[in-house]
C-alpha cells in the first residue's frame, strides 16, 4: 500500500536529512490519517490516490497564486514539494493516448458540442483515473467539442 512506501521513504529521508522530503511525507501522512479518520474506514489505493492528488492540486494552486505575488521563493519551495510528491502520482499517459480517451467517450455519448461538456468530462475522467489531469482533459475536450 501507499502508506508503507512513504513511511519507508519518510525514514529514509529522516536518515539522509532532507528537510524538505521529510516535511512533505509528514503532511502526506498527516492527511491520508485525517481522511481515513473522515471516512471511518481504512484507505483503499483509490482514496490514497485522491489524498495525493488533492495535496499535488494544492500544491499547483499555491505556485499560481505565489507566483502572482512575486513571491519566487515561496514559489520555488511549493515546486519542490510538488516534486517529492509526483513520484506517488500515476504515470500521465500521452497527449495521443489521452486525446485517442476523449475521442471514444465523445463517439460514445454522442456530444456534439461544448454544451455537452460536463457529460463527457465526467466520462473521460472516469476513464483515465489519475493518468491525465483535469486541465489536460478540459482543454482536449474542448478542443474535440469545437
Amino acid at each position: 500500500m501507499l502508506q508503507e512506501t512513504i513511511k519507508t521513504d519518510l525514514v529514509a529521508a529522516m536518515k539522509a536529512g532532507d528537510d524538505v522530503k521529510k516535511s512533505v511525507l509528514r503532511q502526506l501522512m498527516t492527511a491520508l490519517k485525517n481522511e481515513a479518520i473522515s471516512l471511518k474506514k481504512d484507505l483503499s489505493e483509490d482514496d490514497e490516490l485522491a489524498v495525493v492528488k488533492r495535496e499535488v492540486k494544492r500544491l499547483k494552486e499555491g505556485i499560481v497564486e505565489f507566483e502572482k505575488a512575486d513571491r519566487a521563493d515561496l514559489a520555488d519551495a511549493a515546486k519542490a514539494e510538488l516534486v517529492v510528491l509526483a513520484v506517488f502520482m500515476p504515470a500521465q499517459m500521452s497527449d495521443e493516448e489521452l486525446e485517442s480517451k476523449v475521442k471514444v467517450v465523445v463517439e460514445k455519448s454522442g456530444a456534439t458540442s461544448a454544451a455537452d461538456m460536463g457529460k463527457v468530462m465526467g466520462a473521460v475522467m472516469k476513464e483515465v483515473g489519475g493518468q491525465a489531469d483535469g486541465g489536460r482533459v478540459r482543454e482536449m475536450v474542448a478542443k474535440l467539442l469545437q
